[in-house]
């Protein structure tokens, strides 16, 4: 391949639109889950095993859980995709949070459901 052809897929690549939405790590056995949101989903899909294999995870039970079983015992799955509407007009943020909490209410994953932990009520 030529260099215009690659510099050419590269900057197609950096203005391409990365999918966002919802996911949950999965452990498949116990069916105990996360459910985070992103703006970039295949970006998280390796974020978050990575984070994970290095310990430096910030969700302690989800990460105690990855060490004891190993990687092969979850799954990373998307649960829903936003998808902007024609006319533009949208906050990514305030969308992903409501996605997300769709969701959080609809799987419950906390407590010996998950790995998610409750907001606090102030």
């Amino acid at each position: 391949m030529d260099k215009a052809r690659k510099k050419e897929l590269a900057n197609e690549y950096v203005l391409a639109r990365r999918p966002a939405g919802v996911y949950r790590m999965v452990h498949v056995e116990s069916g105990k889950s996360y459910v985070g949101s992103t703006p970039d989903l295949p970006a998280m899909e390796n974020r978050l095993p990575f984070e994970l294999n290095l310990g430096t995870s910030t969700k302690k039970a989800l990460l105690a859980d990855w060490r004891k079983y190993g990687a092969d015992a979850f799954r990373f799955e998307v649960l829903e995709t936003f998808k902007p509407p024609e006319d533009g007009s949208y906050n990514l943020v305030k969308e992903l949070e409501r996605m997300e909490a769709a969701w959080l209410e609809r799987l419950q994953p906390y407590e010996d459901k998950g790995y998610n932990r409750r907001a606090r009520d102030e």
